[in-house]
């Protein structure tokens, strides 16, 4: 019989005809190339160096070579994953390095962070922000009155800057409202560098400070952190906003963003912080950021707190004298105000 057997339908009379297959009936779809899949990524010899300098929704704002006149928008490439990419990131770039309206280049490199400022959501959260990458400097900026200041902010900002390796520097603003001296005697063993930033005073000091470095920009939201930015950064439109409440003002600036300075160097304005959690940092972390006291802690019994009696009764620190004693009872207080995690 062959291909097509003749049947009887003898309901209705007449002949079907059944449909035999064989191998010539069988279809192989197309599957993917053979050839293994290869490892091999494009070297990219001709990327070019970028800073990013704003991050928004997948898309990164940098300027190339550093140059604020060499603006272009970015998408990270395939090849980095979810390789997380901040304000401050050195990174390489290929493609359309014109700028032009619409033009897209992309990251393909992020070089190794020289600096990092990082924070949690709170003491308990596991999940570590970078918040701005290789800055030199940590301005932490905060009012004298109106809101009043808070130490523990102050304080958890501080350690966030020894740990992750940059200079911190303490901004005082609405200087014309109170005295300084009492506020900043908590920090003098710190040896920090404490600048006055009020509406009537000369920035001068701040300017020089900050000319030819990167420096973050940190603060409760109504502490005058964008006016300040609006002053050191003439063109950069910051909002000031109001305060709706003490020292929780709402945000009047929502994303990180690097603002170059008219003199060389770039501000990187955050958004005001509610909260800086550093669930991230431990005592030795503290300490080690301290040349004079991370080889004392090598002494400390397993376990130590670093923060002396009673909790600590065998804490090496304690058997350091003059300059380094004080400097023990400064850190304490930082130690002490990520413990507790106190308000501010």
């Amino acid at each position: 019989m062959g291909r097509n057997a003749v049947r009887v339908d003898t309901e209705r009379g007449r002949l079907l005809t059944a449909r035999r297959y064989d191998e010539s009936d069988v279809r192989i779809r197309p599957g993917k190339s053979s050839r293994p899949r290869t490892k091999t990524r494009p070297e990219h010899n001709d990327a070019e160096a970028g800073m990013v300098v704003s991050v928004d929704r997948g898309r990164w704002g940098c300027v190339l070579g550093g140059d604020p006149s060499r603006p272009v928008v970015t998408m990270r490439a395939r090849e980095l994953g979810r390789t997380p990419i901040v304000v401050g990131d050195e990174v390489d770039i290929v493609g359309d390095l014109s700028g032009k309206v619409d033009t897209l280049a992309r990251i393909v490199r992020v070089a190794e962070r020289r600096t990092v400022l990082r924070r949690t959501a709170d003491d308990t959260d596991p999940f570590e922000r970078v918040v701005v990458a290789n800055a030199d400097r940590l301005l932490i900026v905060a009012a004298l009155a109106d809101p009043p200041p808070r130490t523990g902010f102050v304080e958890r900002a501080l350690v966030a800057a020894y740990v992750g390796g940059l200079e911190p520097v303490l901004c005082l603003t609405k200087s014309d409202l109170a005295d300084p001296a009492e506020f900043t005697a908590a920090f003098t063993d710190l040896d920090l560098p404490v600048v006055l930033a009020g509406q009537s005073e000369d920035l001068t000091e701040v300017t020089a400070m900050l000319t030819d470095k990167v420096t973050a920009l940190v603060g409760h939201s109504g502490v005058g952190k964008s006016t300040l930015v609006n002053r050191l950064v003439p063109d950069a439109y910051r909002a000031t906003g109001v305060v709706s409440g003490v020292g929780k003002g709402r945000h009047t600036s929502t994303q990180s963003v690097a603002l170059p300075l008219p003199g060389g160097g770039w501000v990187v304005d955050t958004p005001g912080i509610r909260s800086f959690g550093l669930a991230h940092i431990s005592p030795e972390n503290v300490v080690a950021a301290f040349s004079d006291l991370a080889g004392t802690i090598e002494d400390c019994p397993r376990g130590c707190t670093h923060l002396g009696p009673p909790a600590d009764p065998e804490c090496a620190l304690d058997t350091l004298t003059g300059d380094p004693a004080r400097r023990v009872a400064a850190v304490r207080l930082l130690l002490e105000a990520v413990r507790t995690n106190e308000a501010w």
